[in-house]
């Protein structure tokens, strides 16, 4: 596959990374020649330096043979993002994606708009944060969720901390047939690598364990990792920005409290404005004199989404500290994902690995419903629809040869979702969940061609 992508800040060298393989063909352009030069040691690429928005410099990246455009220079850069898009469809790219910061073009109307002219997905980081803080609020046990098939499966991750009663246990120890049926483990990120268990691995504080399971068997994992649902009754907010503004609208009808602290004083006054629910207080988030004032202690969930990432975990450590049952900071910075995960925060979130997830989904067959790249782990969780004849057809799993390093963890079909074991079969039109990790994804995507 052919694939340009336009901006080489964080978001295109991300990007870069997870799309350098054998089977892409990568070019990267950027106005920052020293940007370029790291994306070139770190990614099978071409380089381009010039503005996207040049049409000589599109012309030199090849636009008119490209399978994928992915315009993504940084969100203050939306027209850029936008032009440059629009240009490369004009110029022959067959598929264009562009990151906006504006919520109004994805209304509708809006997006039918921009279909018309050429783009054909608009991704808005922000936004899709937002949305995944939401349902970490309401599935508060665990510190990354995702739903698959309307909630027939779910994936849930769950860090081991001392005293879980899963520990030093494998599988088949602490899996009775109706547990088997119910969830299923498909990975643990331990040390920095990714393991795809088997039943006789072992558990061990530190993990983090990647669940599939059915909405009845969430519990059970939960109880297996010594975590407890939380009622989120009373929410803090640090950081007024588009991510706490939106994330506002959608949680302050749902709890009794939601307060917002915000920095910036003329932000508070449009915040006071725009959400008549919420308490706005002008302070620091990361000053914790301001944090016990406001009686931080009495509040259920404590969501820090700053443009810093430092502030962030400083403010949920110091919120965890004295009480908070759950934290949840935004941290750009990759490296310090698990830093921030191994100082006591419960649940990371990364715009990068968002975006990342939303644009990969083009790289891979038309069957993909849904893609999702997980923090504290390089491998992704996909969901697939599956075509007539496809090779996943074509037998019980244990006969197919599956890839190492993928694991299929549960099948959906229009009345419920199942966890897959060994003899499961699949049947065509069915939705699939796969657990991969990058050198995998080529293979498994040939199974659902």
């Amino acid at each position: 596959m052919n694939i340009i992508i336009a901006g080489a800040g964080d978001v295109g060298t991300h990007l870069a990374k997870m799309l350098s393989n054998e089977s892409n063909n990568l070019t990267i352009i950027g106005e920052d020649e020293y940007n370029l030069n790291k994306i070139g040691q770190i990614a099978d690429a071409v380089t381009v330096l010039g503005k996207p928005t040049s049409i000589d410099t599109l012309k030199k990246a090849g636009v008119e043979k490209a399978d994928l455009f992915i315009a993504v220079s940084p969100a203050q850069e939306q027209d850029v993002n936008i032009i440059s898009a629009l240009l490369a469809k004009k110029m022959g790219s067959k598929k264009v994606t562009a990151r906006i910061n504006n919520e109004e073009y994805l209304h509708s109307d809006n997006k039918l708009l921009f279909k018309d002219m050429g783009i054909d997905l608009l991704f808005y980081p922000e936004k899709i944060a937002s949305y995944e803080i939401v349902d970490l609020l309401n599935e508060t046990g665990t510190s990354e969720f995702m739903s698959f098939g309307k909630g027939k499966l779910q994936m849930v991750v769950l860090r081991i901390d001392d005293g879980a009663p899963i520990i030093d246990k494998n599988i088949s120890e602490i899996t009775s047939y109706e547990d088997y049926i119910s969830y299923k483990p498909v990975a643990i990120a331990r040390n920095g690598d990714t393991i795809i268990p088997n039943s006789e691995t072992k558990f061990m504080e530190g993990d983090l364990i990647y669940a599939i399971s059915t909405k009845e068997g969430v519990k059970k994992v939960m109880e297996l990792s010594g975590k407890n649902e939380i009622d989120v009754k009373k929410l803090m907010v640090v950081g007024g920005g588009s991510i706490g503004k939106m994330l506002a609208e959608k949680m302050e009808k749902r709890v009794e409290m939601l307060k917002i602290i915000e920095i910036k004083e003329n932000r508070c006054e449009y915040l006071a404005q725009a959400l008549r629910e919420s308490l706005i207080i002008n302070g620091d988030g990361r000053n914790t004199d301001l944090l016990i004032s406001e009686n931080v202690k009495d509040f259920d969930a404590f969501v820090a989404v700053t443009g810093s990432s430092e502030t962030n975990i400083i403010s949920c450590i110091a919120a965890k500290r004295m009480g908070v049952p759950k934290t949840i900071a935004e941290v750009e910075n990759i490296e310090y994902i698990k830093l921030a995960e191994d100082m006591g925060v419960d649940s990371v979130i990364n715009k990068k690995l968002i975006t990342a997830g939303r644009v990969f989904r083009f790289t891979l067959t038309n069957k993909v419903e849904s893609i999702k790249c997980l923090n504290g782990s390089e491998a992704e969780i996909l969901e697939y629809i599956v075509n007539p004849k496809s090779l996943i057809t074509q037998g019980p799993i244990k006969d197919l040869d599956f890839p190492v390093g993928a694991i299929i963890g549960g099948v959906m079909t229009n009345k419920e979702g199942k966890i897959a074991n060994e003899y499961t079969t699949i049947n065509p039109y069915d939705r699939v969940v796969v657990f991969a990790l990058p050198e995998a994804l080529s293979d498994v995507n040939k199974f659902f061609i």
